[in-house]
């Protein structure tokens, strides 16, 4: 999730408190609309436990996020 954090930091100029708040909020929106069974796969993905794919889903998420604080 630090590599996330790190990339909204860089891209947006916000700080880390608020990136990580941003972050956050963008899990649990995206956890919501999940079903359950698939909830847990979102938190791995950013805790690193999810392969080679899990660089490609922080970036979509970044984005996401950077869309968030552009609107």
């Amino acid at each position: 999730m630090d590599a996330l954090i790190a990339q909204i930091v860089e891209k947006t100029g916000v700080s880390e408190e608020i990136a990580g708040t941003i972050v956050d909020m963008v899990l649990e929106n995206v956890k919501g609309q999940l079903p359950e069974s698939m909830q847990g796969m979102v938190g791995g993905l950013l805790g690193g436990d999810g392969g080679e794919d899990a660089g490609g889903m922080l970036g979509k998420l970044g984005g996401m996020a950077g869309g968030l604080l552009n609107k």
